[in-house]
């Protein structure tokens, strides 16, 4: 093979360079979807069957393990969760990944018992991608004391065969940040 000249070889250099960085930066991505299990076909055939999911999926008595399986498979690769606070009176974003919130809460969701259910929502959908605005309660059993409430934000998109959570963020009511009436439904 003749010699390349230096314009093309600094191309290719830089071609190379461009496809490993890509590989590196996708790779993770790609095996973590190819070692996701598969997903309930109802949790995620429609937005109200993924919403669904998402409560169904934290919540139980005390003593008994969190769907954690089912809960990885409502996620995109790469979401993240960003939960809401305050310290000194100044709001405070906590970051996490599904398997970091896992991680944080399973201990204390068998031991104590958790319940999440929401009580209003509001979707807004263009084309492939939606909003949903879902108000939610929680307590440690299923009828037991309100221990609060607050309001998820869910970003979904939907791929041409099935709807991924994107993103999840919330915040909780506090005497500050009432949840506002029109938004939670009458109970039956």
């Amino acid at each position: 093979m003749g010699s390349v000249p230096q314009g093309l070889q600094a191309n290719r250099l830089v071609g190379v360079a461009a496809g490993l960085v890509a590989t590196a930066l996708l790779l993770p991505s790609l095996l973590a979807a190819q070692a996701m299990p598969a997903a309930v076909p109802k949790d995620v055939e429609t937005i109200e069957g993924i919403v669904a999911a998402f409560y169904d999926v934290i919540s139980g008595p005390a003593g008994q393990p969190r769907a954690w399986r089912r809960d990885s498979t409502l996620y995109m690769p790469g979401a993240m969760f960003v939960a809401m606070d305050l310290k000194d009176g100044k709001p405070v974003a906590w970051f996490a990944t599904p398997e970091q919130f896992r991680q944080a809460t399973d201990k204390n969701f068998v031991e104590k018992g958790f319940y999440e259910a929401e009580i209003g929502s509001n979707i807004e959908r263009f084309g492939n991608v939606a909003s949903v605005r879902s108000v939610y309660e929680t307590r440690r059993t299923a009828d037991g004391p309100l221990l609060g409430r607050g309001i998820n934000y869910l970003t979904l998109f939907w791929d041409g065969k099935r709807w991924w959570i994107a993103n999840a963020v919330w915040d909780d009511e506090r005497p500050d940040n009432p949840i506002p009436k029109e938004w939670i439904r009458p109970k039956p």
